[in-house]
């Protein structure tokens, strides 16, 4: 009866959780869905790609003409005065004879739009041309970064899997020992056993009890692990569909025939973006010792008067309008242009090496994921025989036990041994799926 009312307790606490909000069921699929469009990180990637395309259509912006209006009115409350020969206005003055004189009325306005078109400038023709390259380094970060977030989520996910194959493998097992400590427990009353096999069963039941609670609250980190690399609320109640992690074994063994593609991986790309940015930035100092062209333009009215009734007449307004060409000749800098060229060059080099360091990263990636995979699932394969082995152990143990041949002792060892043999497969198991996850990624087949 004291078992009977906390297991009714919690029924009663779980069914009035389950009530309070909707459980979510989620495949790995879903999940990796979920991940990229309420994850952080992703969404701060996806982002980065609209800031870029914003900062595509600045440069883009650079290349139409910019027209500006102008509107202004002065008050020269004390006018500046320029100094003269008084003598050059007045020949009864003494030469030498300097006075100030104002050259600007009290108040002054005008009115004028001005137009600017560039005809050729070598930095802004480079930019343009830059503008899809620089676009495609923005969407391949973002791959690098969705990857990544699919990388995590796969792996959070089939370890919350095996995590809930072990917990039943240990709750199974308690019940087990707690049906066969009732039985030795019965068989003892009867005396045809001994207080020492009551209390093994015992410490076996209190073992098996603590493995539980403890795997328990693993489960528990497990979860809120998903559920962060997912961008989801920690309260919120999921459920795992693809649970089948026994078939990961054959869908395993056949990527290990799968050929690799430098251009599958998005860090490869990622290289090969940045040389091109590279060999923009270069061409762009290139260009730079070229003139650069502009069409200018303006249009406007203006006057000026010492009252400012006057200024306010607008009937009294001077039109004035010009057009022009601007060319602007860069003849010296200091050399600077040279320097820019020569750190652009060797950036180029620096991006070629990464690119080549990409490729070496790739390779050896794929080699080691393929023998760490091939290692594991050889490794499975004989924890599952072991488990076979241990499962018929404890079969037999049981017909020995239950026939009068056997000891609960025997037993008792076999179910240990077959918990031990579980364990150790569905360990073997979640080391064949993190294998996978890493062969996967470095094949770019992470999808």
């Amino acid at each position: 009866m004291r078992r009977i009312l906390p297991a009714l307790l919690g029924l009663f606490i779980c069914t009035s959780g389950a009530t309070a909000q909707e459980v979510v069921k989620l495949s790995l699929k879903d999940c990796m869905d979920y991940a990229l469009k309420h994850n952080i990180t992703a969404k701060n990637a996806q982002i980065d790609v609209l800031i870029q395309q914003a900062q595509n259509n600045e440069t883009l912006a650079a290349a139409y003409p910019h027209i500006n209006g102008k509107v202004e009115l002065d008050d020269f409350l004390n006018p500046q005065k320029s100094f003269i020969d008084a003598s050059s206005f007045n020949p009864s003055i003494p030469k030498g004879h300097i006075i100030g004189m104002p050259f600007s009325l009290n108040y002054t306005g005008a009115a004028s739009i001005s137009a600017s078109q560039i005809v050729f400038d070598g930095s802004v023709f480079v930019a343009l041309k830059a503008r899809n390259a620089v676009m495609e380094l923005a969407r391949q970060n973002s791959q690098v970064t969705e990857e990544n977030i699919r990388y995590n989520v796969y792996k959070a996910y089939n370890s919350l899997v095996i995590a809930y194959r072990q917990y039943d493998i240990i709750k199974s097992s308690l019940g087990f020992a707690r049906s066969l400590e009732h039985d030795v427990e019965v068989t003892r009353e009867n005396g045809f056993a001994e207080k020492i096999d009551v209390e093994r069963t015992s410490v076996q039941v209190n073992n098996l009890a603590t493995d539980s609670i403890r795997i328990s609250n693993m489960l528990k980190v497990s979860e809120d692990v998903l559920k962060y690399q997912l961008g989801m609320d920690m309260s919120a109640q999921i459920v795992l569909t693809d649970t089948n992690v026994e078939e990961r074994r054959k869908v395993a063994a056949d990527l290990l025939a799968k050929e690799g593609s430098y251009d599958r991986i998005p860090e490869y790309n990622l290289a090969n973006s940045a040389l091109k940015l590279n060999e923009f930035n270069l061409k762009r100092y290139q260009l730079a010792g070229l003139p650069s062209v502009n069409l200018i333009g303006a249009t406007g009215y203006n006057y000026g008067d010492n009252k400012f009734d006057g200024i306010m007449s607008f009937s009294n307004y001077a039109y004035n309008s010009m057009v022009g060409l601007q060319v602007n000749i860069p003849i010296y800098n200091g050399s600077l242009r040279r320097y820019q060229m020569s750190e652009a060059m060797l950036n180029i080099e620096k991006a070629k090496n990464s690119i080549a360091y990409a490729k070496q990263s790739i390779d050896f990636g794929v080699a080691t994921s393929r023998t760490t995979l091939k290692n594991a699932i050889l490794q499975v394969q004989s924890q599952h025989r072991n488990m076979d082995l241990s499962n018929d152990v404890l079969d037999l143990a049981q017909k020995k036990y239950k026939a009068g041949v056997g000891s609960n002792l025997e037993v008792t060892q076999a179910q240990t041994d077959q918990l031990r043999a579980q364990t150790n497969y569905f360990s073997a198991l979640l080391e064949v799926i993190n294998a996978e996850a890493d062969l996967k990624k470095a094949l770019g087949l992470l999808k």
